[in-house]
C-alpha cells in the first residue's frame, strides 16, 4: 500500500484576526449547548423530570461511552474523506449544526414530565443519546480545524487561547442566564421553572446557529492533506501506542475534564443547598469563566519562557493547595469560599487554555515518530478520553448523590438532610483537590514533551517540509 501523503499549504491569504475570532466563535457555539448540558441537565432531570439519580447515572454513563466511540468514528471518517471545495473540516460543521441544535432544544421540553415515568425516561434517553452523537459530528471537525488553519506553532497556540476565550464567552452566557432566569421564588424557596428553562435553551440554540455560521465563514483551511491510500486502522493505533505523549495526554485530559465537568454540577448543588444562595451561584460561575480573560494574556509568556508542561504543573500545585484548604476549613463564609475557589481555579484555567495546544504538540510528535500526519484520528482519540471523563463525571455525580441520600423532586426541589448537605460540600472540594495533584504527577513522571523536546520536534518538521519542497 502507498500511504504517502500530499501536504500543501494555501498562502493566498495570511493568518490573522479573522481566523482567531472565527475559531473562537466555533467553541462559543459548542458551549451554548455543552455547558447547559454539563452544568444544568442533571438538576433539570432531578427537579423537573423527577428522575432518580441512579437512573441518570446509567444514562450519562451509557451516553458518554457511546459518544466516545462516535468521536473515534468521526475522526477516522475525517481523515479518510475527500476534500470538499478544498476543505476537510468546515463542511461537517455546516451540515450537522442544525440537527445538533434541534436535539438540544428537544432535550429540555418541560411538558414531558406529564408522561408516565417510563415514557419520560425513554424520551430523555433517546434525545440525549442523539444530542451526544451529533455533538461529535460538529466538535471533532471543529477541534481538528486548528491544525489546518496554520502550520505555525505560535499561531496554533494563539488559536488554543482564542478557542478557550470563545468557549468561555458561551459558558458565561449560559451560566449567567440560567441561574438568574430559571429559578422562581415559591413560598420563600428558590425552585426550578421548566418553562423558563426551555425558553433559555431555545434562545441558546438560535445563538449557536449564528456563531457556527460565523466560524466557518471567517476561518480558512490552509493546510490540506491528501493521501494515496488511507492508513489501515490497525497500523494507525499501533503507531499511536508508540507516542508516549499521546497516551499521557489522554490520561491527563481524563483526570482534568472529570474535574471540569463535575465542577458545574457540584457548584449548582453546593450553592442551592449548602449556602442557600442562588445569586452567588451565578457570581462564582461567572468569576470562574472570567478567569480565562485574566489568565489568557499570560499564556504565551508562560509558554515561551517556561514551557507549556512546566507552567501547567506550577499552576496545578496552586489549585491543590487552595482546594485542600477549603476541604479542611469547611467554611460557611461564602466570601471566603468564593475567594479561595477562584484562586484554586486559576490552576485549572491554565490547563484548560493550553490543552488544545497540548494536542497540537502531540500531533506534531506523532508525525515526527511515524512520518504520517493524522489530525482527525489523533484529536478523536484525545476527545475519546474527554468523553470518558464526562461519562465518569455524569455517572459518578449521580451515583454519589444517590449514595448520600439526595431526594429528587418534580416540583423544583425537595428539602435535603444535613448529612446530604455536608456530603455536597466535601464532593465540591475533595474532587478538585484530588484531580489537581493527580495531574501534577502525570505531567512530572509521564508526559515527555518538555519545552526543549517541543522545540526539537518543530525543527525536525521544518527540515522535513523544506526537504519536500526542495524535491518538488
Amino acid at each position: 500500500m502507498n500511504y504517502k501523503q500530499k501536504i500543501t499549504a494555501d498562502r493566498s491569504s495570511p493568518f490573522g484576526w479573522y481566523d482567531k475570532i472565527g475559531y473562537a466563535f466555533g467553541d462559543m457555539g459548542n458551549n451554548f449547548s455543552f455547558t447547559l448540558v454539563a452544568n444544568f441537565l442533571m438538576i433539570y432531570l432531578t427537579n423537573i423530570m423527577g428522575i432518580e439519580p441512579y437512573i441518570i447515572a446509567i444514562l450519562f454513563l451509557t451516553a458518554r461511552l457511546i459518544d466516545a466511540f462516535a468521536d473515534l468514528a468521526v475522526g477516522r471518517w475525517l481523515d479518510v474523506s475527500k476534500l470538499r471545495n478544498g476543505n476537510r473540516f468546515k463542511p461537517w460543521i455546516d451540515t450537522y449544526k442544525y440537527p445538533l441544535v434541534i436535539m438540544a432544544v428537544l432535550l429540555c421540553v418541560p411538558w414531558v414530565n406529564q408522561l408516565e415515568m417510563a415514557w419520560r425516561i425513554a424520551y430523555v434517553s433517546i434525545i440525549y443519546l442523539g444530542w451526544g452523537i451529533l455533538y461529535s459530528f460538529v466538535n471533532i471537525p471543529y477541534g481538528s480545524l486548528s491544525a489546518a488553519i496554520s502550520d505555525n506553532s505560535f499561531e496554533k497556540t494563539s488559536l488554543s487561547t482564542w478557542r478557550t476565550l470563545g468557549a468561555t464567552c458561551g459558558s458565561m452566557i449560559v451560566n449567567l442566564a440560567i441561574p438568574l432566569v430559571i429559578f422562581m421564588n415559591i413560598d420563600g424557596v428558590k425552585k426550578l421553572n421548566g418553562e423558563k428553562f426551555f425558553f433559555v435553551v431555545l434562545c441558546m440554540g438560535v445563538l449557536a446557529l449564528i456563531v457556527y455560521s460565523l466560524a466557518t465563514k471567517m476561518t480558512k483551511e490552509r493546510i490540506k492533506v491528501e493521501r494515496a491510500e488511507p492508513l489501515p486502522l490497525k497500523k494507525l493505533f499501533q503507531d499511536m501506542l508508540k507516542n508516549r505523549a499521546l497516551i499521557a495526554l489522554v490520561v491527563l485530559d481524563l483526570v482534568l475534564v472529570l474535574n471540569q465537568n463535575l465542577n458545574g454540577i457540584n457548584m449548582t448543588y453546593l450553592f442551592t443547598y449548602y449556602f442557600g444562595n442562588i445569586e452567588s451561584l451565578a457570581i462564582i460561575l461567572t468569576l470562574q469563566s472570567l478567569l480565562v480573560f485574566t489568565v489568557a494574556p499570560f499564556v504565551s509568556y508562560l509558554t515561551n519562557n517556561f514551557g507549556r508542561r512546566e507552567s501547567t504543573m506550577a499552576a496545578l500545585i496552586i489549585a491543590f493547595i487552595m482546594f485542600s484548604a477549603l476541604l479542611i476549613l469547611r467554611t460557611n463564609n461564602i466570601y471566603l469560599y468564593i475567594t479561595l475557589n477562584i484562586i484554586g481555579n486559576i490552576g485549572f484555567t491554565v490547563f484548560y487554555i493550553m490543552v488544545w495546544a497540548f494536542i497540537n504538540d502531540v500531533i506534531d510528535n506523532q508525525q515526527v515518530i511515524t512520518g504520517i500526519r493524522e489530525v482527525g484520528s489523533i484529536y478523536a482519540v484525545n476527545s475519546f478520553a474527554r468523553k470518558a471523563a464526562q461519562a465518569i463525571a455524569g455517572s459518578f455525580g449521580a451515583v454519589v448523590f444517590a449514595f448520600i441520600g439526595f431526594v429528587p423532586s418534580t416540583t423544583g426541589g425537595a428539602e435535603q438532610s444535613e448529612s446530604v448537605v455536608k456530603g455536597i460540600y466535601y464532593l465540591a472540594n475533595g474532587i478538585p483537590a484530588f484531580c489537581s495533584i493527580a495531574a501534577v504527577l502525570i505531567l512530572t513522571f509521564w508526559y515527555p514533551l518538555s519545552k526543549n523536546r517541543i522545540n526539537e520536534n518543530i525543527k525536525i518538521l521544518r527540515r522535513t517540509m523544506d526537504n519536500a519542497a526542495d524535491e518538488k
